[in-house]
């Protein structure tokens, strides 16, 4: 019998949030991206665009502020999406972080999310 790994689900990533949506927000998202829940995100200083974390960019994106609430697939002009902007607890093991990222940037990136009142917590499942 074949094995079938699922992926992670829509908000699974959620171990607790603030009442009434206060935690979501709708933001716009780069062109040409293909995300899971979970990502953490950066946003572009200067064009308010949100995109996967990049530790190297010097345009915003190498900070985090937020995570990626649903699966996500835009198209060249770019699209809409929901991300966890503030008051809530994340389960750091299934959060998605950018490939490469060094063990000082993700806890840096960790902070950055704490000052949203984004917290990390681990063991926790939604």
């Amino acid at each position: 019998m074949p094995v079938m790994t699922e992926p992670v689900h829509t908000g699974e990533f959620i171990v607790s949030e603030g009442n009434n949506s206060i935690s979501r927000e709708k933001v716009k998202l780069a062109a040409n991206l293909t995300l899971l829940p979970g990502t953490v995100l950066g946003k572009n200083t200067a064009t308010a665009v949100y995109g996967p974390l990049d530790p190297a960019a010097d345009t915003g994106l190498q900070m985090a502020a937020g995570v990626l609430w649903d699966h996500i697939t835009t198209d060249a002009t770019g699209g809409e999406a929901v991300i966890i902007a503030r008051l809530a607890e994340v389960h750091q093991d299934l959060l998605v972080w950018p490939d490469g990222i060094t063990a000082e940037q993700q806890v840096t990136a960790t902070e950055e999310l704490a000052s949203l009142d984004i917290i990390l917590r681990q063991g926790e499942r939604a």
